[in-house]
């Protein structure tokens, strides 16, 4: 009779390409998932009501696709430091699988986790799965990790990548009466959003789940992925994969996309659609430098990686940081992004980098305003990102160019030349000059009569401030 084995599922919501998965179905037949909602995570003040609606979704999924292969998916909700233990008695679990992550709290919790297992005689067998190397096998010639992307982007891109792992199937699941005692023990059916205490009655802008990403990564991998390198400033095209949130929560594996890039090169007939292939490839470096830095830097889950940051004179204005949450800034391409933001739990990658730059050196407010905000929006909120991402915009982080300011006229006058992307979310200036939408110079009656707020600040002043103080701390360090 084959022996039980459970496989953890935490940011791995999928049977195909999943390391541990495809370990465990070759230590045994019968395979059974198991994932956990975690009130430390749910209670967060950071969770968005978004993200937790796509986590449903994939594991509404993602148990589905267990019953085809043959088994299913346990779902238990409370502290998985109390859970897995006793699930893993009652049921006599030989071992425990799961797939590692580089966030602290993870491995402090997968820490606990182990020895807790160990202690009620089942066995641990942990892996890397969500990186296409792991922390540890990219360090610089001195054996320490890189804190600048380049050359973690060199060293990276020319060690071989993984193949995809074979998709689970032709598993056997719990007996009656194995079921029955994991009911007995607390398992439970996918509760609701609102069971949850969520609500989130926006449609998704992004895929959802294994088999919709899977299609998505096809499509934009066919048919945009060549323009890439052109298409992805500009908000109002559709030239990002919009993967994010399905690398995230791990709806879709690592290694399929790497394989999925591989192949477009290699259909690649010309040195603009290389070009656009190899770009979206250093994104995904990107995804993966951050997370290491994370890895081996815990430190930036809480402040700046700069030591003059930690003292930098914020004025962290309330009022203000409200207009920027609301889209109500007065500056049109900030507006547009934050009610996409809002609307849609996303947002482009352009934008996220303008509206930074502005909360940060124009509104001179803490990133980590804007870091939190974030988490508690995104559809895709993932720590190590979002916090590389505002730490490289705020000028606090790892980049070998420290200061870097945003113009948000000249960023829309480039980025967005027609205007279409502010039209879209700013319909009540819809009907405004192109140029006027991009230079912002709204007259102050067409403002009244439009209900648009007149710009909060002027970006040349606060330029100028900005660059002021940022002297005063580097002398003062």
């Amino acid at each position: 009779m084959a022996e039980l084995v459970l496989h953890w599922h935490r940011r791995d919501l999928r049977l195909q390409d999943n390391v541990a998965l495809a370990e465990a179905r070759q230590q045994s037949a019968k395979v059974v998932g198991i994932f956990c909602l975690d009130p430390a995570i749910l209670e967060k003040e950071d969770v968005a009501p978004a993200r937790v609606k796509y986590l449903l979704a994939c594991l509404a999924e993602l148990a589905e696709n267990y019953q085809k292969a043959g088994s299913q998916l346990l779902i238990f909700q409370g502290n998985p430091l109390e859970v897995l233990p006793k699930v893993a008695e009652s049921l006599k679990v030989h071992t425990v699988y799961w797939n590692l992550d580089v966030e602290p709290y993870a491995q402090q919790r997968d820490h606990q986790m182990a020895i807790a297992l160990r202690q009620v005689g089942a066995k641990i067998e942990t892996f890397w799965d969500q990186l296409l190397h792991a922390p540890g096998k990219v360090f610089t010639q001195s054996k320490k990790p890189y804190s600048v992307y380049s050359p973690f982007w060199k060293n990276w891109s020319q060690k071989s990548k993984a193949a995809p792992v074979t998709a689970l199937r032709d598993c056997q699941g719990l007996s009656d009466a194995e079921q029955k005692l994991a009911k007995d023990l607390g398992a439970i059916a996918l509760p609701t959003l609102a069971d949850l205490g969520f609500s989130w009655d926006k449609p998704f802008t992004v895929p959802v789940g294994e088999t919709a990403s899977l299609g998505q990564l096809d499509r934009f991998t066919e048919n945009f992925i060549e323009k890439y390198d052109g298409d992805r400033n500009f908000p109002a095209t559709d030239g990002t994969s919009r993967l994010s949130a399905a690398l995230k929560f791990g709806a879709i594996g690592i290694r399929t996309v790497w394989q999925a890039t591989e192949t477009a090169l290699n259909h690649c007939r010309s040195k603009e659609a290389e070009a656009g292939v190899i770009t979206w490839q250093q994104e995904l470096a990107w995804r993966e430098f951050y997370q290491h830095c994370l890895f081996f830097f815990p430190e930036l889950a809480q402040g700046p990686y700069r030591e003059e940051f930690k003292d930098f004179p914020w004025e962290n204005d309330e009022e203000k940081f409200q207009a920027w949450c609301a889209g109500q800034t007065g500056y049109p391409i900030i507006d547009a992004a934050m009610r996409q933001l809002n609307e849609t739990g996303w947002m482009h990658n352009r934008c996220r980098m303008i509206v930074a730059s502005f909360l940060t050196k124009d509104l001179i407010i803490d990133w980590r305003w804007g870091e939190k905000y974030f988490m508690q929006t995104l559809v895709d909120g993932d720590l190590a990102a979002n916090n590389g991402g505002w730490q490289w915009s705020a000028s606090s982080g790892m980049d070998p160019k420290p200061l870097r300011i945003f113009n948000p006229y000249t960023q829309a006058q480039k980025f967005d030349p027609e205007a279409d992307y502010i039209r879209h979310w700013l319909p009540e200036l819809s009907g405004l000059d192109t140029q006027v939408l991009l230079t912002g110079q709204i007259p102050r009656l067409l403002c009244q009569q439009h209900d648009y707020p007149e710009p909060i600040v002027e970006h040349r002043v606060r330029q100028r401030e900005f660059k002021r103080l940022y002297k005063l701390v580097k002398d003062k360090a």
